[in-house]
């Protein structure tokens, strides 16, 4: 029956205007993501500014074609010219730059674009197969008590697995993400909150602008902070390529399903995202190799591994983020706050309220991969010349960019004063060590969390037992506690203890 749904979704979205925007948005990504400086999470946040006044029907596929896009994007640049467009093609360029110095960049570049079509093809066949279950196990399950603890839970991970150094400042930040959320008219009684007196303010923070200027201006300033790059030369041949990725592909059929496997169980955990979902499966890539020593000098293992990695990992970030309303990495973040600002609530309720949304957003994946494959090649060759684009003559560009994505959603000044302070706030914190990604995270389930606590308050009297008693508000208790308390040096060190004895 899915199956059939599914088929019904693509045929559906099979329209000159959805294959169209598309196209163009999955080209767009990939440009945004081979310019280093730009990253798939700025490009969806910028993009959602700029799609406001589309029908969902259009912007979805728009920013879906931009988010696969962009997390291909960044091999081109990794492979041409040895500097990663995105976090998720670093392992990348390990590989994909050696193999064109020596020549052979064509082939690279190819089998990277098949490695990643492959990677997000696999993604949707896990998505198609694991969310519908997943989300009617939520719908009957969760009440009040879970949507409070299930909110809680996303920040907290999310604040362990992308804070750089300690992951309380992850915590902090997740926590004056949902601070930032209180401001305006609460949901339950329509009280107004922190506005003081300023009109702008009685709607809440609008978090699109909120993000943009959180991931977009803290990326300018260090880009521009850190000069031009230098390109380095690679050598132009005569590749017979015909026959030769093929062979390389089939090769690597298992290294391929290894890291597939490995995308999208990662990518399902809530904030760790296509960076870390790439160096994972490198590393599995070279310990599983029968010629290890290859790595990093120019393997096409490593180079498979990286990118079926890191595009499997879109797949496996859209499960929470459809199923649960926890997305499982930064641009994922992003397109949660775009789909509620196109009228939809993923979580538990999705199945109820847009029974088919889980096979659209599949489908859409389907001819975004198609998009790839098509696109991938033709701007690789293009790219090299953009990619000479010095950062300060790109950078402001992507500045004005900003001002526009805010100031489009309600053609409002006063949403580009948030996307300001906010980017002043976002540089702040990245200087200091803590993560944008919390604080979007806890701006957007902030309602979440507060609603559903003082429901749970209200209809038991005040009382916290309800968050004991209910079997899976009780689970998630004890994963918060488990993930706070492993994050602290002592019982680190009487993990390790613990370990030694075993061994």
């Amino acid at each position: 029956m899915g199956i059939i749904i599914l088929f019904e979704e693509i045929i559906k979205l099979f329209s000159w205007q959805i294959i169209l925007a598309l196209s163009v948005s999955t080209s767009l990504g990939i440009i945004i993501g081979a310019l280093p400086g730009l990253t798939a999470t700025m490009g969806i946040a910028l993009l959602t500014g700029l799609t406001y006044k589309l029908p969902s029907s259009l912007a979805i596929p728009v920013l879906m074609g931009i988010y696969v896009g962009a997390i291909y994007g960044g091999s081109i640049s990794a492979v041409l010219i040895n500097i990663p467009g995105t976090g998720a093609s670093a392992a990348t360029a390990l590989d994909g730059f050696p193999l064109a110095q020596r020549g052979e960049a064509l082939t690279a570049l190819t089998v990277t674009r098949v490695a990643s079509m492959i990677g997000t093809v696999f993604g949707l066949i896990c998505l198609i197969s694991f969310a519908p279950p997943i989300s009617l196990i939520a719908e009957k399950s969760f009440a009040s008590p879970e949507f409070f603890l299930l909110a809680i839970f996303g920040i907290v991970i999310c604040g362990s697995l992308t804070s750089s150094d300690k992951p309380i400042k992850g915590w902090i930040a997740g926590m004056m993400g949902i601070m930032i959320s209180f401001v305006g008219i609460e949901e339950i009684h329509g009280y107004q909150r922190f506005v003081f007196n300023n009109p702008d303010l009685i709607g809440g923070i609008a978090f699109i602008p909120a993000m943009i200027g959180v991931f977009g201006i803290p990326q300018i300033i260090s880009t521009l902070r850190g000069g031009s790059a230098k390109f380095a030369v690679v050598k132009v041949g005569n590749e017979k390529i015909k026959g030769k990725v093929f062979s390389i592909i089939k090769q690597n059929w298992r290294n391929i399903l290894r890291s597939g496997l490995l995308g999208v169980g990662i990518g399902s955990v809530p904030g760790v995202g296509e960076d870390i979902a790439s160096w994972m499966a490198y590393d599995r890539a070279k310990k599983a190799s029968k010629k290890p020593e290859e790595f990093g000098k120019g393997s096409y293992e490593g180079l498979i591994a990286s990118e079926t990695g890191n595009n499997s990992c879109i797949g496996g970030s859209i499960i929470p983020l459809l199923t649960l309303a926890v997305p499982g990495s930064a641009p994922a973040a992003v397109l949660l706050g775009a789909l509620y600002l196109h009228g939809i609530r993923p979580g538990p309720m999705l199945n109820f309220e847009f029974p088919r949304f889980i096979y659209e957003m599949t489908a859409i994946l389907v001819w975004a991969a198609v998009a790839l494959f098509i696109f991938g090649l033709l701007l690789s060759t293009v790219m090299v010349k953009v990619l000479k684009v010095k950062p300060a003559i790109l950078m402001p560009i992507v500045g004005a960019l900003c001002v526009i994505g805010s100031y489009a959603i309600g053609v409002n000044r006063f949403d580009v004063y948030v996307m300001t302070i906010f980017g002043i706030l976002g540089y702040f914190l990245v200087e200091m060590g803590y993560p944008p990604a919390p604080l979007i995270l806890g701006a957007i389930l902030g309602p979440l969390a507060d609603s559903n606590l003082r429901r749970t308050l209200l209809s038991s009297d005040g009382s916290l037992m309800p968050f004991f008693t209910r079997p899976i508000s009780l689970i998630f208790v004890i994963l918060i506690t488990v993930s706070i308390l492993s994050q602290f040096p002592f019982w680190k060190k009487i993990w390790s203890r613990k370990k030694t004895v075993e061994v």
